[in-house]
């Protein structure tokens, strides 16, 4: 049975699991820890290291992947969504590879959760454009043109001049963790991400959406109030996307 380890690294938690690349699912129990305080590089890495051994993978052989809030371009992080300064311009595949003393795969962690939705969830199979919006902590996002990821679009970080910023992302505005800072109601939270999905739906003219993170459990409370010209559906893998497409992009 070909296994892979995937962690995925968040601005609230930090997660890992035992993936099934044949189905495209978890071996293993959901490991868990909360993402530490300002998320230096050395804290991340700690955290990691902690997962891994809870996981009880920290000597393990198979494949494994990393997926990481930010834009990842040859190994290296080119921006910091909800995590420190200090991962600007920084050669995270090289830390974590020596940190952990074993080869890892490095990824933005929207773009692994694409991966795993095309792979084996909600966009398993389709044609033209699938976006992947992540909600959470911030918005992340995945672009897959027949399935193929095109790497590293950022839509949260779409300019917006709303009531509670001022031309700031988008993201501080319309993310799951608005909902929860504002306390807002399920209707007031999806008229923001009404605003969010039609300006992308009209910059790109999607053939499908696909909404993960943390919300993504709950999607009979705010999908049905969306009223978009494009399908729009929760992701399968729920939560555990990110794990499932770093594991799986380590195998390839």
């Amino acid at each position: 049975m070909a296994q892979a380890i995937g962690v995925d690294i968040g601005g609230t938690g930090i997660k890992a699991g035992i993936v099934n690349l044949s189905h495209g699912t978890l071996d293993s129990d959901r490991i868990r820890v909360p993402t530490p305080k300002g998320a230096s590089p050395a804290d991340v890495l700690g955290a990691v290291k902690e997962v891994l051994d809870t996981l009880g993978v920290a000597d393990s052989d198979l494949p494994l992947g990393v997926a990481f809030p930010a834009i990842v371009k040859y190994g290296k992080t080119l921006s910091a969504a909800n995590v420190s300064d200090d991962w600007i311009g920084f050669e995270a595949e090289k830390f974590f590879e020596d940190g952990l003393g074993r080869d890892i795969h490095f990824v933005n962690d929207a773009d692994a959760a694409g991966v795993a939705e095309a792979r084996h969830g909600a966009a398993r199979d389709a044609q033209g454009l699938t976006i992947l919006a992540t909600l959470g902590t911030g918005i992340g996002s995945a672009f897959l043109y027949d399935g193929v990821l095109v790497p590293n679009t950022e839509l949260g970080h779409l300019l917006y001049d709303g009531t509670s910023v001022d031309t700031a992302s988008i993201e501080k505005w319309t993310a799951y963790s608005a909902m929860e800072r504002e306390n807002l109601s399920w209707e007031d939270w999806s008229a923001r991400l009404q605003v969010f999905f039609r300006h992308v739906e009209f910059l790109f003219s999607p053939d499908l959406f696909v909404v993960g993170g943390g919300v993504s459990k709950h999607p009979e409370k705010f999908i049905p109030l969306l009223e978009l010209n494009t399908p729009i559906v929760p992701a399968i893998h729920r939560n555990s996307s990110g794990i499932i497409g770093a594991a799986s992009l380590a195998a390839d």
